[in-house]
């Protein structure tokens, strides 16, 4: 069978996800069992994988959706505990009085918020943290979740303590041949001081792209759920938005190439909070003009959640902000904590390993460390609660019940996204001696596109984020081979392996299960179809724009310069739309107060 045949029939169960979902708009739970067969008939009878090694990947597959499961309840149990105690209340006429432009509380709680806690959690953990807090301060759940996802992209490569750079990219590479005799021939040190730079220059590529998502947030809010549907509405706050993702992409450009690829999202995060709350409080870059979601009777039935969360409900006794915040202050604290070599907790959480190896005489395991699960410890904050915001038995027993109700929803597709996922990834194991469907594909990306192949070094990357659920898979599947297309076309196998990592961070995204858990955390189902359409906006800008920095690193000017130029001139355009209808809104606002005064 020929390399394009064979791709073809590899790209199967990326198209029937894709078919289900986006086009005929089945939710996951119908649409990820249909997929979950055709892989596996592909699988079994065209790649002729060992059942026992389909049935190895298919359970360890299980194990990783039951990690997402209680991320996503612990995500739920968190914020339905903070409804009981009030704190949500509180935490509401917090981010009101910074601002009630909705537009500044998606920069401030979902772009800042969302990257330090993306840097503090990763494994998707901030989408459903962030979407039900949104909903809280008044979001309908479809618009929060829906900025919730595209979060989710300039600091995924650098997730939680640095993971996908150091685990995903490290392990990747580590110990091949091609990329051993790079480094010797070298200026580098050794293989660390490469792993380095790959972060340094993701973290240079994220920063020219990830600035503008706050305003791609902001037009997309304003024009699928304001009044008017207008993106001009959003663009009204260019300078706030641009303001605000800068005060992360800036940290963290200089955190990555400093102090290296644990901490650009998480430090990134936290001096951008830092930066941009103060400068809000002055009014700094604040529109005169505040917008807000059409009243809630006007809200369409799709927009809703299936939640009951009673925003008005105010606490028994007295709730300062930063005993409401104190919370989430420890559940990014304890992530933190438990991440640090030098302390003795990863030993102790090390000993909660299930552990199973040579599944079903594969070379297969399945490992969980429970505690190490993030979900763990927002179930354990959760029950902190009970003391810190003095909740009765009661209080807190119904919030566990609200949340498996709302979880048990996104079971089922987890279910099957997940162990699709790990079937696709381990169909190397088969009798015809092939590679797995995505070396498949890629390889014959690679020979179809030559020199353009900078422009599509961010889709594999991208690809593998879809499939896997995660940057750090993508990229332990994708980096060597990556650098082998580098090697083989004499290209910097530094750019390549960095827009691996980059398009792995823009795939995310779109990936099934991150969509999925943000739903159910969100109490949306049957929805994420919609999502993924959504979501191929700022796909699409992150790829193209990732592409084009790709074709000049590697070529100079070029292709890549007419790129970025169309980019440039986009943005540019946007800007100037924006201004125009922020001058707009100024003279309304300013017509209104003075007949007022009148």
């Amino acid at each position: 069978m020929s390399e394009g045949l064979l791709s073809l029939i590899a790209i199967l169960p990326i198209v029937a996800v894709f078919f289900f979902l986006v086009i005929l708009r089945w939710p996951a739970k119908v649409a990820m069992p249909i997929a979950f067969v055709v892989t596996v008939i592909i699988s079994l009878f065209v790649w002729d994988v060992p059942g026992s090694q389909v049935a190895a990947a298919a359970t360890n597959g299980l194990v990783t959706a039951l990690e997402v499961a209680i991320i996503v309840f612990g995500a739920l149990l968190l914020l339905n505990t903070l409804k009981e105690s009030g704190a949500v209340h509180t935490i509401r006429n917090g981010f009101t009085q910074i601002s009630p432009d909705r537009r500044i509380q998606v920069v401030i709680i979902c772009w800042l918020f969302g990257t330090f806690l993306e840097g503090a959690a990763g494994w998707g953990a901030p989408a459903t943290i962030i979407g039900p807090l949104l909903i809280a301060v008044g979001f309908p759940a479809m618009a929060a979740v829906m900025v919730a996802l595209m979060l989710q992209s300039a600091p995924v490569s650098f997730g939680a303590i640095g993971t996908p750079i150091l685990v995903g990219v490290g392990s990747g590479l580590e110990g091949n041949e091609i990329v051993t005799n790079f480094i010797s021939n070298s200026t580098y040190s050794d293989y660390n001081a490469f792993i380095t730079d790959v972060g340094a220059q993701v973290a240079i590529f994220h920063g020219i792209i990830g600035t503008f998502i706050p305003l791609f947030m902001v037009a997309m809010l304003t024009f699928f759920f304001g009044k008017n549907r207008s993106f001009k509405e959003g663009l009204a706050i260019w300078k706030f938005a641009i303001f605000g993702g800068l005060a992360f992409t800036v940290p963290s450009v200089l955190v990555a190439n400093l102090l290296g690829p644990e901490f650009p999202a998480l430090l990134g995060g936290l001096i951008g909070l830092a930066i941009v709350i103060p400068a809000a409080r002055k009014g700094w870059f604040m529109p005169k003009h505040h917008w807000d979601f059409p009243e809630k009777k006007h809200w369409e039935p799709e927009w809703l959640s299936n939640m009951k969360l009673s925003l008005d409900r105010a606490p028994s006794g007295r709730m300062t902000s930063l005993r409401a915040w104190m919370p989430y202050v420890l559940v990014a604290l304890i992530l933190i904590v438990i991440k640090i070599d030098w302390l003795p907790f990863q030993d102790w959480i090390a000993r909660t390993e299930i552990a199973v190896s040579s599944l079903f005489g594969t070379d297969i395991e399945i490992s969980s460390v429970i505690l190490d699960i993030p979900g763990m410890t927002l179930i354990a904050v959760s029950i902190i609660c009970i003391w810190l915001h003095q909740l009765s038995f009661k209080q807190y027993w119904s919030a566990v019940k609200t949340s498996f109700k709302t979880v048990s929803g996104a079971i089922i597709a987890l279910l099957f996204s997940v162990p699709l996922v790990q079937i696709f990834i381990n169909t190397d194991v088969n009798l015809l001696g092939l590679e797995s469907m995505p070396l498949t594909m890629a390889n014959w990306l690679a020979n179809f596109t030559g020199d353009l192949y900078p422009l599509f070094a961010p889709i594999v990357g991208a690809l593998g984020a879809f499939v896997a659920g995660s940057n750090t898979v993508s990229n332990m599947m994708f980096s060597l081979f990556q650098f082998g297309v580098a090697d083989e076309l004499m290209m910097s196998p530094l750019i390549i392996v960095a827009l691996q990592a980059v398009g792995g961070a823009a795939g995310n995204l779109i990936c099934v299960h991150n969509v999925v858990a943000a739903s159910a955390s969100a109490g949306i189902s049957g929805k994420e179809g919609t999502f993924i359409r959504r979501m191929m906006i700022p796909l699409t800008y992150y790829l193209v724009f990732a592409g084009g920095l790709g074709m000049i690193a590697i070529h100079g000017s070029g292709i890549g310069t007419a790129i970025l130029s169309a980019v440039a001139l986009f943005i540019i355009a946007m800007i100037i739309i924006g201004q125009k209808k922020k001058q707009e809104l100024d003279g309304l606002h300013y017509n209104k107060v003075n007949t007022f005064h009148q």
